[in-house]
């Protein structure tokens, strides 16, 4: 099942460039990570849940890229932007080979149930 988005039919022409435009830069910046990193993780200070995610791979042994924006007060409508764009509402976002596979939890979750090695040799999507 894939998330519900309005139906671009449904917003006016004058909003629609400045929607796209909302905070592009760290969209663009994120998408360039994900484009030359086999894994990325994209969090915030303050957050314990990507320091787990981040200590998972460590542990693991798994090279990744970390991207940091802001803490709880700051930078939260740059953050809004990736959460707009990626659908997925907390923090971290961890990309394998071009793949959204969720936060700290979800990862862990793949850890523990032997599919996130095969992640890591997976074809590359994108």
């Amino acid at each position: 099942m894939s998330r519900k988005l309005l139906a671009q039919h449904h917003i006016h022409p004058a909003i629609q460039q400045s929607m796209g435009a909302y905070h592009a830069g760290i969209v663009e910046e994120v998408e360039a990570a994900i484009a030359q990193h086999q894994v990325v993780v994209v969090g915030m200070r303050l957050n314990p849940f990507p320091t787990k995610a981040r200590r998972l791979l460590d542990k693991l042994g798994t090279p990744y890229t970390y991207l940091e924006y802001g803490s709880y007060l700051s930078q939260w409508k740059p953050r809004l932007a990736l959460k707009l764009w990626s659908g997925w509402p907390t923090f971290p976002m961890v990309f394998v080979n071009g793949t959204l596979v969720g936060g700290a939890t979800e990862l862990q979750r793949l850890v523990d149930d032997g599919q996130f090695g095969p992640l890591l040799v997976a074809p590359r999507q994108g």
